[in-house]
């Protein structure tokens, strides 16, 4: 565990917990870390030093802190160590036993740990919860949803902008070669559910067709299978004609 924040460290001492594996634990801030190894057998775990945890925005990140560049590299070297240790069965663990290290005064010290009887690890009393909420953190709220419909003279604003996204054609093979946007990429309306497996469900989409409805329904197959950035160009490609580029041919 190298993580720095509160929620993903009481997941992973939980489920070591559940699982019966050791946490080879590290932490770093500034100029300090410190490394232990919680969860294994007759030690403590991460409740057993921390029970609850502090108030949201109380300790600092080290995104926010600060922290010395090659300091997780002295501090990830001691959890390789010890995870090295634990396979052989070799040397002493750090299993009960928290080491502390000052790289300003270049010192290692070092604190028992003891195991706290009333603490889930010794209880066995262990299970996965709501981790942000129990850590005060509240839920980010979604963005909201992209307008249902883009116009042409927006669509061409973004091929501009080279904005990131994929601008889909659901009209058939022989109209494609009639004309086209160059930025499109071809896919019938009749082969989208099968190619919905093939597209990133996180990309940006606008779909279009010749005048709007087929490419409606194109939108409702991808947001039906979990994508939500899905745009309709509204008029299709006889209005791309219209307002963008006459020399697309209209039929």
């Amino acid at each position: 565990d190298g993580t720095d924040n509160f929620p993903t460290r009481f997941l992973i001492n939980d489920a070591c917990v559940m699982l019966g594996k050791p946490n080879v634990y590290a932490s770093i801030f500034r100029f300090e870390g410190q490394a232990t190894i919680f969860a294994a057998e007759g030690g403590p775990c991460y409740r057993c030093l921390y029970p609850e945890p502090p108030p949201p925005g109380l300790v600092p990140s080290c995104a926010e802190g600060g922290v010395l560049g090659i300091l997780p590299g002295v501090v990830g070297l001691l959890q390789a160590t010890e995870v090295v240790k634990l396979i052989l069965g070799a040397g002493e663990p750090l299993i009960g036993r928290l080491m502390l290290y000052d790289a300003l005064a270049m010192k290692f010290r070092e604190l028992k740990l003891r195991k706290n009887p009333e603490c889930i690890c010794a209880t066995g009393d262990v299970n996965l919860i709501d981790y942000e909420q129990f850590c005060g953190i509240p839920k980010q709220p979604e963005p909201p949803p992209m307008s249902a419909e883009i116009s042409p003279k927006d669509v061409k604003a973004m091929i501009d902008a080279e904005e990131t996204f994929i601008l889909i054609d659901v009209r058939e093979t022989h109209e494609f070669q009639i004309g086209r946007i160059p930025t499109s990429t071809l896919i019938p309306l009749g082969d989208l559910p099968k190619k919905v497996a093939e597209l990133d469900p996180n990309a940006n989409y606008v779909l279009h067709c010749k005048m709007g409805g087929r490419s409606a329904k194109g939108c409702d197959i991808l947001r039906q299978s979990g994508f939500k950035n899905v745009r309709n160009m509204t008029g299709g490609i006889l209005a791309w004609s219209d307002q963008v580029d006459p020399s697309v041919p209209k039929y």
